[in-house]
Parts: structure tokens; C-alpha cells; sequence
């Protein structure tokens, strides 16, 4: 099962069992915290025998001997230590959680000589533990080892030593703030769709009005009277009804105009009557990776109480193929009154998009508009797992995603945009066709949502190939990994904070 924390932050620490996380440097000579837990000075013997240099993330095992303060010994390198960004801190409390196995009690030294340890970098090694631990198991109902507990695990006290416990304990807000924000995201996109309809996507949506989000649903009735024809078409395979789910924190001055973040939220995607393939089709529960973004952005801006006003819109349906659905060669009128054309109806999420892109700009009017979605695998092709595709009409607005990107290493690529491009979506019969055939896909299907928002600075993140079944890594050991939450919050605290 999942570990849970109990962190705490401390100056010092009396060792009195457990489990002791020195931290240390490659040429330090010895690490935090060792003439606390290592009164013997075992542990230079043992990184003799072991070889163990202290490399970044590299770790160094020990059973205490009889005698000592504690139990067990892991002394956890951080390279050279110089320069050690936020993600550098996030990986090496990962690194440390991965350790944890067993341990009831951890006592952690961070302030590794010669290493700068300030209260943010503290927060970010304790927000990187948390991540690190997290996993979804809610359907598992057998136990691996007979032995297990039974019911939920007691967390692990965690105490963090470091000399920067004020300055820690209140960026630890911040993080924890992100840590559920993450998590709402993996727990979204990790559920099985028979559980996760759009109905049951727009009631967790619905849970951030106890934060002091305002929350409106909008059902298939008012989504119709709207004219979203292009949203309805692809809900129309499935016995589960669509819905619109509207999210506003006002955290800012009343009279500046919000920013706007819009997710794509299939819940599950068929292709329609352009059926996909069998194999892999069960990560399709994973097409709402987008809306699930947006959804636990908005959980982190509220939480930590965000100096701007923010929409969040999420489109949620499902794409199944009955006697109902919509087929190739139909024509739809969206909520902005052009038409399209269906070519394929696997290529279903930017008619999600369309209309939500629309409604957002027709009513809130918002400084710039961001979208994300899970939305072509040509995208995968391009950049792999490793960056998300951007897109966009607005120069400024993308160099201050792309930062953000770096800061957070939720990395993104700049594709392009253009005329000749745009042309391959022209229809004989229709405004447009939803898709431009296997070429350039990722790209033309941002062209095609770019017919949709006006003169408003926007941009598209193609996040299929990293919101789900990305590597695991230090910070992330689940399918659904929360891609564009902590990228998106660092950028509105960057760029949308007074």
C-alpha cells in the first residue's frame, strides 16, 4: 500500500532508533548528521568497501552496529552539491522515500556541509518524499506479503533536520498545497473509466467549492441551447450524458480579468465508429489527463490561496460507438457556428476543445488562454515521453510556459504553426475537417483549435505522451503521473502574481 508521512522540521533531533537519511556531498568529508548517528564512524568504512563515492542519488546502506542511536544508516549523495535546482532537491527526497521500506521512524539531516539548505529546498526535499510515495491502489484487495498490516498503513514520522525549520515549515504549505494538487491529477487519470464518467468527473470538480472555488456544471440540456455541437457530437456514442465543468478562483483584484486554463476531458475514447485498435485500448481511461491537470491545478491554487483570478474549464464525455454515434462524413456546427466536418471520429478531443476554447473567450474574456490535452499520439512521435508539444499564437506567452517548464521539469517543446499547415484542414463540404491525415498531426490538430480563440494569446500542450504511461522516476512512480499541474502553478505564481 501507499506510505504516508507524518514530516516534521526540527533544528536537531535526539536519535533513539529508526531509521537516520544522512545526506552528503563528493568531496565532503563526512555527511549531515554523522556525529549523531554514526558515533563509530562506520560509515567511511563502509563507503570504502562499497566503493560509494557520493554520486548524485547514489545511496549507501548500512545496518548500525550493536549500540548505535539507531537502526540503519543510509547516507544519500548529492553530487558536487553546488547549484542543486528545486527538481534536484524534489529527486533527492524521492531518492530518500524509495529507502523508507520498513521504517517506522526516520530522523533526516539535510544540511550536508557545504551545501546551501534554504526553507524552500527543504519543502521541496519533503514535497519530493511525498511524491515519491505515492500510489494507487484503491481496487486492490489482496495483499502481496501475508504478513502486511491489515487496513490503512500508520505513517512514517519523518523529522527533517535543518537549520532553516522557520523558513521550511512555511514553504511546507506551498508544497503540501501541490502535493494534493499532483495527486487529484494521478487519482483521476489511474481511475477505470467505469467508474470515472463524465458525471462522476464533473461531482470531483464539484469538491473544490470547499476551498472557495465557485463551481458550475453545465448538462447536455444547457450545452445544447449554447450550440456546442462539436462537444455533443462526440457524447452522442454514449449512454453516459456530457457535461461542462466551470471552476473560478477569485484570488485577485475584482476588476483584472482572469486567466483561463481549459482541459480536454475524455474519459474514455473508443474512436467511435472509428475504432481503435485492441491492444493498449484500456489506456484510453487515460484521456482525460488534461482535464485531470486543470482540475488539480485549481485544488493547488485555492489551497494555497493564489493572488489571481483563474478559470478553470474542463469538457467531459465519453466516445463510444453505438447505433447513436456520430460517423465519418457528418457534419457538425460548433458553438462558434462553424462547421466541421468528421473525418475520423477518433480525432474527438479538439471537438471537446472547440467549443469549451470558445465558451471561455465568449464569457470570460480572459487575459490569454491555455489548453491541455492528451490529444494526439503524433505528438509522441515527435518528442517522446520526455516533453509535452506547445503551441502557440503569442511569443511572450510561450517563452513564459517554456520557462516554467524548466524550472519544474515538466518540459515543453515549441512546435509550429502556419498557413500551409491550416490549409490541410480545409473541407470541400465543411468551414473545416477534423483532421488533416498522418502528416504533421500534432500540428494540424492545433490548427484546428486555433480557429477557435480569436486574437486572445493562447496555447496548446499536447501532454500525450506524459500524462500517462510516462518513465518512472524519482518523483513519480505512477501510470498517471499528474503532468502540467506543477508546471502550471509555477507559472501563474511566476507570471499572474502581483
Amino acid at each position: 500500500m501507499a506510505m504516508k508521512f507524518e514530516i516534521g522540521f526540527s533544528k536537531s533531533a535526539r536519535l533513539t532508533g529508526g531509521l537516520a537519511i544522512l545526506l552528503k556531498t563528493v568531496d565532503g568529508k563526512e555527511a549531515a548528521g554523522a556525529a549523531e548517528a554514526d558515533p563509530e564512524a562506520i560509515i567511511a568504512k563502509a563507503a570504502r568497501i562499497a566503493k560509494f563515492k557520493a554520486k548524485s542519488l547514489s545511496t549507501l546502506d548500512i545496518v548500525a552496529p550493536q549500540g548505535a542511536p539507531v537502526d540503519r544508516i543510509v547516507v544519500l549523495g548529492l553530487g558536487d552539491g553546488s547549484g542543486l535546482s528545486t527538481h534536484d532537491w524534489l529527486k533527492a527526497g524521492g531518492a530518500a522515500a524509495a529507502k523508507l521500506r520498513g521504517a517506522d521512524k526516520v530522523t533526516i539531516f539535510l544540511d550536508a556541509p557545504g551545501v546551501e539548505v534554504t526553507g524552500k529546498a527543504a519543502a521541496d526535499f519533503a514535497l519530493g518524499m511525498e511524491m515519491n510515495a505515492y500510489s494507487f491502489d484503491t481496487y486492490k484487495t489482496t495483499k502481496k506479503d501475508d504478513d502486511e498490516q491489515k487496513g490503512p498503513p500508520k505513517p512514517v514520522k519523518v523529522t527533517i533536520v535543518t537549520s532553516a525549520v522557520i523558513s521550511a515549515k512555511k514553504a511546507a504549505a506551498n508544497s503540501q498545497a501541490i502535493a494534493e494538487g499532483v495527486f487529484i491529477a494521478r487519482n483521476l487519470v489511474n481511475e477505470p473509466a467505469n467508474v470515472l464518467g463524465p458525471v462522476e468527473f464533473a461531482a470531483r470538480a464539484k469538491e473544490l467549492e470547499k476551498l472557495g472555488v465557485e463551481v458550475e456544471i453545465l448538462t447536455e440540456r444547457e450545452m445544447k441551447r449554447l450550440g456546442m455541437g462539436a462537444l455533443l457530437g462526440v457524447a452522442q456514442g454514449s449512454v453516459r450524458p456530457p457535461r461542462l465543468a466551470v471552476m473560478q478562483w477569485k484570488g485577485g483584484k475584482p476588476k483584472d480579468r482572469p486567466v483561463a486554463f481549459i482541459g480536454k476531458g475524455v474519459v474514455f475514447d473508443s474512436g467511435g465508429i472509428s475504432i481503435k485498435p485492441g491492444a493498449g485500448m484500456e489506456d484510453m481511461k487515460g484521456d482525460m489527463g488534461g482535464a485531470a491537470a486543470v482540475t488539480g491545478l485549481m485544488h493547488v491554487l485555492a489551497a494555497r490561496k493564489a493572488k489571481a483570478n483563474v478559470v478553470g474549464i474542463i469538457g467531459l464525455v465519453e466516445n463510444m460507438p453505438d447505433g447513436n454515434a456520430q460517423r465519418p462524413g457528418d457534419i457538425v456546427t460548433s458553438m462558434s457556428g462553424q462547421t466541421i466536418e468528421i473525418i475520423n471520429t477518433d480525432a474527438e478531443g479538439r471537438l471537446v476543445l472547440c467549443d469549451a476554447l470558445w465558451y471561455c473567450n465568449d464569457r470570460f474574456k480572459p487575459q490569454f488562454m491555455i489548453n491541455l490535452a492528451t490529444l494526439t499520439g503524433a505528438v509522441m512521435v515527435a518528442l517522446g515521453s520526455h516533453h509535452a508539444g506547445l503551441f502557440s499564437n503569442d511569443d511572450k506567452l510561450a517563452g513564459q510556459l517554456t520557462a516554467a517548464g524548466l524550472a519544474t521539469q515538466e518540459r515543453l517543446w515549441r512546435l509550429p504553426l502556419g498557413k500551409e499547415y491550416d490549409k490541410m484542414i480545409d473541407s470541400k463540404f465543411a468551414d473545416m475537417k477534423n483532421t488533416g491525415g498522418r502528416y504533421a498531426g500534432s500540428i494540424t490538430a492545433a490548427q484546428f483549435l486555433k480557429r477557435f480563440v480569436k486574437d486572445t494569446p493562447w496555447a496548446h500542450l499536447d501532454i500525450a505522451g506524459t500524462a500517462m504511461g510516462s518513465p518512472t522516476d524519482e518523483v513519480n512512480q505512477s501510470w498517471g503521473s499528474g503532468f502540467g499541474v506543477r508546471l502550471l502553478d509555477e507559472f501563474v505564481r511566476a507570471n499572474c502574481e502581483g
